[in-house]
């Protein structure tokens, strides 16, 4: 028996849940258009630990997704995981965001490519074939209307995630399918982190950071004039 605690936090939705060999027994996520996840992390932790009436002891690995993703909402997660690992003496277990994504839906032919918005016109994606294994690694990328045209030519497409959203207006060969509403979640992870848990594929705690991707820049804010 592995009992695995799962963290998402890579966009907006906030998600944690808690798996027994891979099957989800407690769950509980917010996605509201804000990165609430400073304020609701922790408590969503201790109300699915109650809901699944076991003790933080109890827990055999802490999961985190590990990005690409949002800067803050990576580092907050990660935070929170490392945390737990070291108070708990538990090993630390990542999973990739596209790859948990990609798990979202099922598709008999064609390709799935997760997205992830990355502000302006860029995305971060891959490409998995329909057993989501992965074809292509993961790109930071600029969407224009000449964007995945091999790919297109060859079969359905099948695009998810909120970078995928401002693709509709740009892609519009008649092999491209959006999904909409789809984010990654700590309910994909479940599965993914068994098999890890299983292989004893785990990271070291005190060096693990996430996949940003890109570095993190800050945007300096402009002067304002002097008015005299």
């Amino acid at each position: 028996m592995a009992i695995i605690l799962n963290i998402e936090t890579a966009t907006k939705n906030c998600s944690v849940s808690i798996a027994n060999n891979g099957n989800i027994i407690a769950i509980k996520e917010l996605n509201n258009g804000n990165y609430s996840h400073a304020e609701v992390l922790h408590s969503f932790i201790n109300d699915i630990l109650k809901e699944a009436k076991i003790e933080s002891t109890q827990l055999d690995a802490i999961a985190i997704s590990k990005g690409p993703g949002s800067y803050t909402g990576l580092r907050i997660g990660v935070s929170a995981a490392k945390g737990l690992c070291f108070a708990l003496i538990k090993p630390l277990i990542s999973i990739d965001t596209l790859t948990s994504l990609s798990y979202s839906i099922s598709i008999d032919d064609g390709i799935i490519i997760p997205m992830l918005d990355a502000r302006r016109m860029e995305v971060y994606a891959a490409i998995f074939d329909k057993n989501h294994q992965k074809i292509r690694e993961i790109k930071a990328e600029i969407i224009d209307e000449n964007s995945f045209s091999v790919e297109l030519t060859k079969g359905k497409v099948y695009f998810l995630g909120d970078g995928s959203r401002k693709c509709k207006d740009i892609i519009t060969h008649e092999n491209a399918v959006f999904i909409d509403d789809k984010f990654p979640s700590a309910k994909e992870m479940a599965k993914l982190s068994y098999h890890k848990y299983k292989i004893s594929d785990i990271e070291n705690v005190a060096y693990f950071e996430p996949f940003y991707l890109k570095d993190f820049v800050v945007i300096p804010e402009k002067k304002k004039k002097p008015i005299f």
